[in-house]
Protein backbone atom coordinates (compact mmCIF):
# COMPACT_ATOMS: atom_id res chain seq x y z
CA UNK A 1 0.00 0.00 0.00
CA UNK A 2 2.83 2.39 0.89
CA UNK A 3 4.61 1.59 -2.37
CA UNK A 4 1.43 2.34 -4.33
CA UNK A 5 0.97 5.66 -2.48
CA UNK A 6 4.62 6.56 -3.12
CA UNK A 7 4.28 5.82 -6.85
CA UNK A 8 1.07 7.88 -7.08
CA UNK A 9 2.75 10.77 -5.25
CA UNK A 10 5.72 10.68 -7.61
CA UNK A 11 3.45 10.61 -10.67
CA UNK A 12 1.39 13.53 -9.32
CA UNK A 13 4.57 15.52 -8.62
CA UNK A 14 5.86 14.81 -12.14
CA UNK A 15 2.59 16.00 -13.70
CA UNK A 16 2.65 19.15 -11.57
CA UNK A 17 6.27 19.84 -12.56
CA UNK A 18 5.44 19.56 -16.27
CA UNK A 19 2.44 21.88 -15.85
CA UNK A 20 4.50 24.51 -14.01
CA UNK A 21 7.27 24.31 -16.63
CA UNK A 22 4.67 24.88 -19.36
CA UNK A 23 3.27 27.92 -17.57
CA UNK A 24 6.75 29.39 -17.12
CA UNK A 25 7.59 28.81 -20.80
CA UNK A 26 4.30 30.39 -21.92
CA UNK A 27 5.03 33.47 -19.81
CA UNK A 28 8.63 33.84 -21.02
CA UNK A 29 8.80 37.44 -22.14
CA UNK A 30 12.44 37.44 -23.13
CA UNK A 31 12.51 35.46 -26.42
CA UNK A 32 10.67 36.57 -29.54
CA UNK A 33 10.47 35.61 -33.20
CA UNK A 34 8.59 36.46 -36.34
CA UNK A 35 8.48 35.49 -40.00
CA UNK A 36 8.62 38.38 -42.47
CA UNK A 37 6.51 38.48 -45.66
CA UNK A 38 5.17 41.08 -48.04
CA UNK A 39 1.63 40.29 -46.98
CA UNK A 40 2.29 41.84 -43.56
CA UNK A 41 3.19 45.21 -45.10
CA UNK A 42 0.71 48.11 -45.05
CA UNK A 43 -0.51 48.06 -47.72
CA UNK A 44 0.38 44.46 -48.52
CA UNK A 45 3.15 43.88 -51.06
CA UNK A 46 3.45 41.01 -53.53
CA UNK A 47 7.03 39.89 -52.97
CA UNK A 48 8.96 36.65 -53.32
CA UNK A 49 10.97 37.88 -50.34
CA UNK A 50 10.85 36.28 -46.95
CA UNK A 51 12.77 36.51 -43.71
CA UNK A 52 13.04 35.64 -40.05
CA UNK A 53 13.72 37.80 -37.02
CA UNK A 54 14.54 36.54 -33.54
CA UNK A 55 15.30 38.54 -30.42
CA UNK A 56 16.29 37.87 -26.84
CA UNK A 57 15.80 40.61 -24.26
CA UNK A 58 18.33 40.98 -21.44
CA UNK A 59 16.56 43.32 -19.02
CA UNK A 60 19.37 43.44 -16.50
CA UNK A 61 21.93 44.74 -19.01
CA UNK A 62 19.41 46.59 -21.22
CA UNK A 63 20.38 44.73 -24.40
CA UNK A 64 18.26 43.11 -27.10
CA UNK A 65 20.26 40.47 -28.99
CA UNK A 66 18.80 39.87 -32.46
CA UNK A 67 19.27 37.95 -35.68
CA UNK A 68 17.72 38.86 -39.01
CA UNK A 69 17.77 36.80 -42.19
CA UNK A 70 16.05 37.56 -45.48
CA UNK A 71 16.25 36.55 -49.13
CA UNK A 72 14.62 36.88 -52.57
CA UNK A 73 13.53 40.49 -52.25
CA UNK A 74 12.36 42.24 -55.42
CA UNK A 75 14.81 45.12 -54.94
CA UNK A 76 18.14 45.90 -53.34
CA UNK A 77 17.90 46.25 -49.58
CA UNK A 78 18.11 49.79 -48.24
CA UNK A 79 17.84 49.14 -44.50
CA UNK A 80 15.94 47.22 -41.85
CA UNK A 81 14.33 48.52 -38.67
CA UNK A 82 12.17 47.69 -35.71
CA UNK A 83 9.06 49.88 -35.90
CA UNK A 84 6.52 50.78 -33.21
CA UNK A 85 3.08 49.83 -34.52
CA UNK A 86 0.38 47.21 -34.21
CA UNK A 87 -0.54 44.76 -36.97
CA UNK A 88 -1.96 46.49 -40.03
CA UNK A 89 -0.64 49.93 -39.06
CA UNK A 90 2.53 51.67 -40.23
CA UNK A 91 4.47 52.92 -37.23
CA UNK A 92 7.57 55.00 -36.72
CA UNK A 93 11.13 53.67 -36.62
CA UNK A 94 12.33 52.67 -33.16
CA UNK A 95 15.77 51.15 -33.94
CA UNK A 96 17.90 50.17 -36.93
CA UNK A 97 18.80 46.51 -37.52
CA UNK A 98 21.10 47.17 -40.51
CA UNK A 99 21.81 49.88 -43.05
CA UNK A 100 21.73 52.87 -40.72
CA UNK A 101 22.48 54.23 -37.30
CA UNK A 102 25.39 52.30 -35.80
CA UNK A 103 24.35 49.10 -37.60
CA UNK A 104 26.19 47.41 -40.48
CA UNK A 105 25.65 48.62 -44.02
CA UNK A 106 24.78 47.37 -46.49
CA UNK A 107 22.16 44.84 -45.48
CA UNK A 108 23.22 41.73 -47.39
CA UNK A 109 20.44 39.31 -48.44
CA UNK A 110 21.04 35.63 -47.81
CA UNK A 111 23.20 36.28 -44.76
CA UNK A 112 22.43 36.32 -41.07
CA UNK A 113 22.67 39.75 -39.54
CA UNK A 114 23.28 39.60 -35.81
CA UNK A 115 23.46 42.55 -33.49
CA UNK A 116 22.26 44.26 -30.37
CA UNK A 117 19.91 47.08 -29.53
CA UNK A 118 20.93 49.15 -26.50
CA UNK A 119 19.39 52.38 -25.16
CA UNK A 120 21.76 54.35 -27.43
CA UNK A 121 20.22 52.60 -30.48
CA UNK A 122 16.61 53.56 -29.70
CA UNK A 123 15.79 56.59 -31.87
CA UNK A 124 12.07 56.97 -31.17
CA UNK A 125 9.51 57.44 -32.54
CA UNK A 126 9.10 60.53 -30.39
CA UNK A 127 5.80 61.38 -32.11
CA UNK A 128 4.39 58.11 -30.75
CA UNK A 129 5.72 58.63 -27.23
CA UNK A 130 9.07 56.81 -27.37
CA UNK A 131 11.91 59.29 -26.95
CA UNK A 132 15.46 58.50 -28.09
CA UNK A 133 17.15 56.22 -25.57
CA UNK A 134 13.92 54.88 -24.04
CA UNK A 135 14.92 51.22 -24.29
CA UNK A 136 12.34 50.12 -21.70
CA UNK A 137 9.55 51.64 -23.79
CA UNK A 138 10.69 49.72 -26.88
CA UNK A 139 10.85 46.48 -24.88
CA UNK A 140 7.36 47.14 -23.49
CA UNK A 141 6.08 47.60 -27.06
CA UNK A 142 7.72 44.35 -28.18
CA UNK A 143 6.23 42.47 -25.24
CA UNK A 144 2.81 43.94 -25.98
CA UNK A 145 3.00 42.77 -29.61
CA UNK A 146 3.01 46.31 -31.05
CA UNK A 147 6.43 46.32 -32.70
CA UNK A 148 7.47 44.83 -36.02
CA UNK A 149 10.62 44.06 -37.99
CA UNK A 150 10.66 45.60 -41.47
CA UNK A 151 13.06 45.29 -44.41
CA UNK A 152 12.96 48.15 -46.95
CA UNK A 153 14.12 47.82 -50.57
CA UNK A 154 14.66 49.99 -53.63
CA UNK A 155 11.44 48.70 -55.22
CA UNK A 156 9.47 49.01 -51.97
CA UNK A 157 11.07 51.86 -49.98
CA UNK A 158 8.16 51.85 -47.52
CA UNK A 159 8.93 48.22 -46.72
CA UNK A 160 9.00 44.99 -48.73
CA UNK A 161 8.70 42.38 -45.96
CA UNK A 162 7.46 42.75 -42.43
CA UNK A 163 6.74 40.59 -39.39
CA UNK A 164 4.90 41.50 -36.21
CA UNK A 165 7.13 40.70 -33.21
CA UNK A 166 5.47 38.77 -30.37
CA UNK A 167 2.26 38.35 -32.28
CA UNK A 168 0.19 35.65 -30.57
CA UNK A 169 0.71 33.38 -33.58
CA UNK A 170 4.49 33.82 -33.63
CA UNK A 171 5.60 33.53 -30.01
CA UNK A 172 8.68 31.45 -29.31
Amino acid sequence: MRAKLLVLSIVALAILSVAVAGIVAANDKSRFKTALTGYEETPSVSSAGSGDFTATVDDENQIIHYTLTFANLNGNVLFAHVHFGQRGVAGGVAAFLCGGGSKPAPCVPGTTISGTITPADVIGPAGQGIAPGEWNELVAAIRAGVAYANVHSTTQPGGEIRGQINDKDQRD
